[in-house]
C-alpha cells in the first residue's frame, strides 16, 4: 500500500516537472532528435571498425581499409557537431526552466500572508529558493533527455548483437537481472538518502540565518564557543547525511562496472571459441571482425546502463527537491483579493479614491485557533482623525495596526473602509492607501534613495527629494557623502536608529497614503531626533487618517481620539483630558509614566 502511495507521489512530481518543459518543446525535441542521431552514429562507428579489422585480417586491398577510415572519421566529425549542438540547446533550456522556477517560487512567496511567515524559518524559504532549486538543472538540462537517449541505445545495441549472432548475444544478457535488481535497491535506498540530505542542509542554512543575524546577541552575552559548537553538530549531521549519500553511490557504481566486466570476460570467452570455429570449420562461428563489435557493444552497453544509474541518483535528488519547492508552492494564500473586488462610492454610486475612514464592527481576532487577542472590538474613524491606542503589552494594540492592512483576516466581525468591507476589496488597491512607520524600520541594501523609493519609477527624483525634506530627513542625507545616492548595508547598519526612522517617514511620504499607521515611531530615538520626528509628524498626519500605537503618552496627547485597550478589548476611548476625568485605566498609565519621568 504504501509503496502504491509513493509511486503516485512520484508520478505526480514528475509530472509537474514536465511541466515546466512544456513551453519549450519544440527546442527539446530538436534536442532529443539530434541526441537520437548521435546514438545512431554510436552504433554505426564500432561496425565501421569491425569492417577495417576483417579486411585487414582478409587481406583486401588498402582502399577498403581506407574508405572504413574516412566513414569512421566523418561520422565522428557528424557525431561532434551533433553533441555541441545538443548541449548547447539543453543547457540554454534548462537555464530557462530553472530561472523560470525560482521566480516562481519567489513570486508565490511573496502572495503568502504574514501568517505563514511567522511559522517559517528564513533559512529554510531561503534554501527552497537557492539549493532546492538549483539541484534540479541537471534534470532539465540533460537528464530527461539522456535518458531517452541511453534507452534507445540499449535496445538498438540489444537489436544489433541479436542480429549478428545470437548465442553471443545472449551471453551478455545473462547479468541484466542482476542489473535490474541492484539498479532498484539503489533507487530506494538512494532517495530516502536524498530526502535526509536535503533536510539537513534546510537546517543549517536556517541556523545559520538566525545565527548570523542575531551574532550581536551572541558577542554581547559571549555565547562563541557555545554557538560554535551547536553549529559544529549541526554540520556533522550534514556531513554523515552526505557520507550515506556518497557511500550509496559508491556501492553501487562499481558493482555495475564488475558486472559489465564480468560480461565483457564471458563475451570473449564465448566469442574466441567461436573466432576459432570460425578458422577452422568456415561458416561456423563468427569473424575477427564482428568479435570486436561484440566487445565494443558490450562495453558500449553497459556505459548507458552506468550512466543511468548516474540519472537515477540525480533523479531522486532532484525530487526530493521537488518535494521540498512544491510543499511551498502549495501553500495557499491566506490573504487573496476577490475575483470581483468592492470599491469605495460617492452619493451618485461612481468609483472613488479611499479617504480614510475606518470602522471596526464587533471583531473577534486570534493568532492561534480561540486564544482571541482581540475581542468584541468595535469602533469608527473618520477621515482626517488623529487616533492612538495604548494599553499594556499584549493588549492587541499592534494587531489593529496589521488588521488595517488586512495582513491577517478575522475571525468575526467586519472592518470596514469608506463603508466597505476589506475582505471585499482589491489588496493592493487598500494597502496603497496605507502608509505604516513601524519601530523596527527595515533598510534594503542599496542606497538612500531605492529604500525611498522602493522599486516604484512611478515616483520621480523630485518627489524623493520632497518626500526627504518634508520628512526632515534631509537634515542627514545632505549631509553624506553621496547625497541620496549613499550605499547602505544590510538592515542599514551604518545608520542610527533615528536616521533608519527619518528615512521610514520619507519613504512613507514618497507613497503619499490616505492612512498612515505608526508602531511606536519615536520609541528609540534620541531628543534630537524626536524633536525632527514631532516637526515631520504634523506635516505627515495632515489631511490623513492617522492610527498610533505609543507607551509614552505625552507623544499621543494632541490625538483627536485615544482608545484604550486592556487584555484584547477596548475599554475606555475619548480625548486626553476626557479619559483623565474618567479617572479609569487610563489615568492610571498616565500617573504612572509621570512618577517615573
Amino acid at each position: 500500500m504504501n509503496n502504491r502511495i509513493e509511486g503516485n507521489e512520484k508520478r505526480h512530481v514528475f509530472g509537474r516537472l514536465l511541466g515546466y518543459v512544456r513551453p519549450y518543446t519544440g527546442t527539446v525535441a530538436i534536442a532529443s532528435l539530434m541526441m537520437l542521431a548521435t546514438t545512431g552514429l554510436e552504433l554505426y562507428c564500432p561496425t565501421v571498425l569491425g569492417s577495417a579489422v576483417d579486411h585487414f585480417v582478409e587481406g583486401a586491398d588498402y582502399a577498403l581499409i581506407r574508405r572504413d577510415g574516412l566513414s569512421y572519421l566523418a561520422a565522428m566529425v557528424l557525431m561532434f557537431i551533433l553533441y555541441v549542438g545538443q548541449i548547447g540547446l539543453l543547457q540554454t533550456t534548462g537555464q530557462n526552466i530553472i530561472f523560470n522556477i525560482r521566480a516562481e517560487v519567489f513570486a508565490h512567496i511573496h502572495s503568502l500572508g504574514l501568517s505563514f511567515f511567522d511559522v517559517s524559518p528564513v533559512g529554510r524559504l531561503v534554501t527552497r529558493v537557492t539549493n532546492d532549486v538549483e539541484s534540479l538543472n541537471e534534470l532539465f538540462s540533460g537528464i530527461l533527455v539522456r535518458i531517452i537517449k541511453n534507452g534507445v541505445k540499449i535496445i538498438g545495441l540489444a537489436a544489433v548483437m541479436l542480429v549478428l549472432n545470437t548465442r553471443l548475444a545472449l551471453r551478455a544478457f545473462v547479468l541484466i537481472p542482476f542489473i535490474v535488481a541492484l539498479t532498484f535497491v539503489f533507487k530506494k535506498v538512494s532517495r530516502t538518502c536524498y530526502r535526509i540530505t536535503r533536510s539537513k542542509i534546510t537546517a543549517i542554512n536556517t541556523y545559520l540565518s538566525e545565527h548570523i543575524s542575531g551574532m550581536k546577541i551572541i558577542q554581547i552575552f559571549n555565547r562563541e564557543d557555545e554557538k560554535n559548537a551547536e553549529f559544529r553538530r549541526r554540520s556533522n549531521d550534514l556531513f554523515r547525511a552526505n557520507f550515506r549519500e556518497i557511500m550509496v553511490f559508491a556501492i553501487f557504481r562499481p558493482s555495475i562496472y564488475m558486472l559489465s566486466i564480468l560480461a565483457l570476460i564471458n563475451i570473449i570467452w564465448g566469442g574466441s571459441a567461436l573466432v576459432f570455429a570460425e578458422n577452422a570449420l568456415k561458416g561456423s562461428g563468427i569473424t575477427v571482425g564482428t568479435l570486436y563489435i561484440f566487445i565494443q557493444y558490450v562495453q558500449s552497453f553497459f556505459e548507458p546502463i552506468q550512466d543511468m544509474a548516474e540519472q537515477i541518483g540525480t533523479i531522486q535528488q532532484a525530487f526530493a527537491s521537488s518535494e521540498k519547492i512544491f510543499t511551498i508552492l502549495d501553500e495557499e494564500p491566506s490573504i487573496v483579493s476577490p475575483d470581483e473586488p468592492a470599491h469605495p462610492l460617492d452619493a451618485d454610486g461612481n468609483i472613488v479614491p479611499i479617504r480614510g475612514r475606518i470602522e471596526f464592527d464587533h471583531v473577534w481576532f486570534a493568532y492561534n485557533d480561540e486564544d482571541w487577542v482581540l475581542k468584541d472590538v468595535s469602533f469608527t474613524i473618520e477621515p482626517g482623525e488623529k487616533v492612538a491606542f495604548v494599553g499594556a503589552t499584549g493588549a492587541g494594540k499592534t494587531t489593529i495596526l496589521s488588521l488595517v492592512g488586512r495582513y491577517y483576516d478575522i475571525n468575526k466581525g467586519r472592518i470596514l473602509v469608506d463603508g466597505v468591507d476589506i475582505r471585499d476589496m482589491d489588496t493592493d488597491e487598500l494597502r496603497s492607501a496605507i502608509g505604516q512607520v513601524q519601530q523596527d524600520v527595515f533598510v534594503f541594501t542599496g542606497n538612500i534613495e531605492s529604500n525611498i523609493r522602493l522599486l516604484n519609477d512611478d515616483i520621480t527624483n523630485e518627489q524623493v527629494k520632497k518626500a526627504a525634506e518634508i520628512a526632515n530627513a534631509s537634515t542627514f542625507i545632505e549631509r553624506l557623502e553621496h547625497g541620496y545616492q549613499e550605499a547602505v548595508s544590510e538592515r542599514g547598519s551604518t545608520l542610527s536608529s533615528g536616521q533608519r526612522q527619518l528615512l521610514s517617514f520619507a519613504r512613507t511620504l514618497a507613497y503619499d497614503p490616505k492612512i498612515l499607521v505608526m508602531d511606536e515611531a519615536t520609541a528609540n530615538i534620541d531628543t534630537e531626533t524626536e524633536l525632527l520626528i514631532t516637526e515631520a509628524l504634523q506635516r505627515l498626519m495632515s489631511g490623513r487618517t492617522t492610527i498610533m500605537v505609543a507607551h509614552r503618552l505625552s507623544t499621543i496627547q494632541h490625538c483627536d481620539c485615544i482608545m484604550v485597550m486592556h487584555k484584547g478589548r477596548l475599554r475606555e476611548q475619548g480625548t486626553h483630558q476626557e479619559l483623565l476625568a474618567q479617572n479609569g485605566i487610563y489615568k492610571k498609565l498616565y500617573e504612572l509614566q509621570k512618577a517615573n519621568a
